[in-house]
């Protein structure tokens, strides 16, 4: 996902086009022209008004039980639908005033002061300013009460709800310290009481399956509105959907239900929404806004700016400078593509991206195209496998990408990757989307002749080969190669047809060449090791078998060429290697006079002391089996200090597991517990 994805998850609004954009970004209130709130910040359980006054709390000496109560403000009230209202979409809260100011949410006398009183033997009571809810509360009956307000400030916080003044709540609890009975507890719930967050989630959960139940399409959204701000997206999604249900024709809706999806990343969806919205209302400029956003994100300029202008509104500095560079960089991509400057092409392609268009799949092809062009094709194919991760974005019949249709585009890009990968029957395919899209480009119907040339050649290169007819089979390879002198498939192929003919020079030729396009393709260091070990050329054939042995650890052809390679080139520097065969084995020794005997062999010894007592050299044995198969040319030892103390102080052995490596008899490297990377790049060091 996308950097600009992942803050709308954070902060459910999608980036807007201008800090004008706010609130077409955002989800539109429970009213028009009601206050925006940043649906960055946490949602309050209360609203603004309710939250800005303290919680009162009563007591009454004939009742002990607590209540909380409050409603949600001006916007309780269902408003009517209809098809031009844009009532409900989000902005945040409802309004400035305090809850109590129009009669609603008021639990009690809002002209209570903060203050205390006693009443004979009963428990204090305390009264907080503000009439955002009331709850009581009772201290048990005590002969000594404290004199005054427990809190200095005359307010009690709910339960376990954190202040806006304190990052810790204040609890009325019953622990007998210095405040007695009635003492303040710090920072948990009552005993018994459920953690807020799960008061929270329960009565979240509540509302929405009442929601679901109603028949009242107004209260349906305002829920799908208070979700969406608590960050519940799919369950906003779900209100949205019955709300659209229930009243089709509302565009407010449909540009809610997009703000949801733009918070899920599914951007395509979004459009659509923000589609519907603008037909039901053509002069809905939040809707425009939020498309020309999206289309931003696309890499779509040009549908962004058409948005941009139907809305009637202005992008401030910042946005529009976002716009212009999104364009600018595009444009000099189409200039690099145009005249083969596929370095250009590549860097402008990532600069439109990072300024902004990080969800366009046109972009991804493009940058596709320059990685294949510049011969980093595994890049390439990596690139576009992201693309399926990603809708496809809305197009136009008419819009253009390099000067074809931008929907035939990305096939065309996709064609030449799979071709070069191989895939031929994928690219055939991809070819023949991308010309049924955009049957008048001259281009596409190039690529398509070119890809269909290349099967062909391909096709009847193999018969030939598989035939035995290896001359013309290397002819038919290159037919295709005269069409595609890029693909490293026909250069390998027609490689084989070399090994086959004893033309070991071509043969390692056409690997090269291949392996400039694919680097680490696999049959290509195959057949050029072979080769090079047909002409005795074992480093280079030591080289590549290296390479594949590590790429293919399990493949014990492989391992056999490669031993045979090694102990080749040990022959040809005119080091003794008759001893030495495929898959050697760890020699364990017993006394001075074998450890000195197998020293003086010509060549590599790995000495390895050990303890049998030493969970360490106990994992490390297994290890060096290993190392003496993939290293046959190489004396692998195993010394016991505790069965051979003569040798371990000898060699001045005081910790195990220790490596010594010699050659010819002569100590060159010492490592005391090392880690299995660096004794393998050790050994391969000087083993070759």
């Amino acid at each position: 996902m996308s950097s600009d994805a992942g803050r709308a998850i954070a902060a459910p609004a999608l980036d807007s086009i201008s800090d004008r954009f706010h609130s077409a970004v955002a989800v539109d209130g429970g009213k028009p022209g009601s206050k925006e709130l940043d649906l960055g910040s946490p949602v309050s359980p209360l609203r603004d008004g309710d939250t800005s006054a303290g919680v009162t709390i009563t007591s009454s000496s004939s009742s002990s039980s607590g209540s909380i109560t409050g409603r949600t403000g001006p916007n309780a009230v269902g408003r009517k639908f209809d098809g031009k209202s844009h009532s409900g979409e989000i902005l945040g809260s409802s309004g400035s005033s305090p809850a109590g100011a129009d009669g609603a949410g008021s639990g009690g006398s809002s002209n209570w002061k903060p203050g205390h009183r006693r009443t004979g033997s009963g428990p204090f009571i305390f009264s907080g300013g503000g009439g955002g809810g009331a709850c009581s509360a009772t201290s048990p009956a005590a002969n000594v009460l404290p004199a005054g307000n427990i809190c200095p400030s005359g307010r009690i916080g709910k339960t376990g709800m954190i202040s806006r003044s304190s990052a810790r709540s204040d609890v009325l609890g019953s622990g007998t310290g210095n405040y007695g009975h009635g003492s303040i507890m710090r920072g948990g719930a009552a005993a018994g009481r459920p953690p807020p967050e799960s008061m929270s989630l329960q009565g979240s959960t509540d509302s929405v399956k009442r929601a679901m139940a109603s028949m009242d399409p107004e209260e349906v959204k305002r829920t799908g509105n208070e979700q969406y701000k608590r960050g519940h997206f799919g369950d906003a999604l779900k209100l949205y959907d019955r709300a659209i249900s229930m009243c089709p024709g509302n565009a407010s809706c449909h540009s809610n239900r997009a703000a949801a999806l733009i918070a899920t990343g599914r951007l395509t969806e979004a459009v659509r929404e923000c589609e519907e919205a603008v037909r039901l209302d053509p002069t809905y400029w939040r809707a425009h806004q939020r498309l020309a956003s999206l289309y931003l994100r696309l890499g779509q300029v040009e549908e962004a700016q058409k948005h941009i202008f139907s809305s009637g509104q202005q992008l401030d500095h910042a946005e529009s400078q976002k716009l212009q560079a999104i364009e600018r960089h595009l444009g000099r991509c189409a200039s690099a593509r145009k005249i083969g400057d596929w370095k250009n092409a590549l860097r402008e392609t990532g600069a439109a991206i990072a300024a902004g268009a990080d969800s366009s799949t046109l972009l991804l092809a493009s940058k596709a195209e320059a990685l294949l062009q510049l011969h980093r094709l595994k890049e390439a194919d990596s690139v576009l496998s992201t693309t399926s991760k990603l809708e496809t974005a809305p197009t136009s019949s008419t819009q253009t990408t390099f000067g074809m249709l931008s929907s035939s585009y990305f096939y065309i890009v996709r064609a030449q990757v799979e071709m070069a990968m191989g895939r031929f029957e994928s690219a055939v395919a991809c070819a023949e989307r991308a010309a049924q899209l955009d049957p008048q480009s001259a281009e596409v119907a190039a690529v398509l002749g070119n890809v269909k040339s290349v099967v062909r050649a391909r096709s009847r290169g193999n018969e030939l080969f598989n035939s035995g007819r290896f001359t013309e089979a290397s002819v038919a390879y290159g037919e295709g190669l005269k069409v595609d002198p890029s693909n490293p498939v026909l250069y390998c192929n027609r490689a084989a047809c070399w090994s086959k003919l004893g033309q070991w020079e071509k043969s390692i030729e056409d690997c090269d060449e291949a392996l400039i396009i694919h680097p680490n393709y696999t049959k290509a260091l195959l057949r050029r090791a072979a080769s090079n070990a047909k002409l005795e050329r074992w480093a280079e054939a030591v080289q590549d078998y290296e390479v594949l042995r590590n790429d293919l650890p399990g493949d014990i052809e492989v391992a056999e060429a490669l031993s045979h390679a090694q102990i080749s080139l040990k022959k040809s520097r005119g080091e003794e290697a008759s001893s030495l065969k495929f898959g050697g084995k760890v020699v364990e020794i017993s006394g001075p006079e074998q450890f000195r005997a197998a020293l003086s062999l010509p060549g590599v010894s790995v000495a390895h002391f050990v303890s049998a007592l030493n969970q360490q050299c106990l994992q490390m044995s297994p290890f060096l089996d290993t190392l003496s198969t993939k290293y046959p040319s190489v004396n692998f030892l195993k010394v016991d200090v505790d069965e051979s103390p003569e040798i371990a102080g000898a060699e001045s052995i005081r910790i195990v597991p220790t490596f010594k490596i010699y050659r010819n008899g002569s100590r060159v490297k010492e490592m005391i517990c090392p880690s299995r990377q660096v004794l393998e790049c050790s050994v391969r060091h000087y083993g070759l």
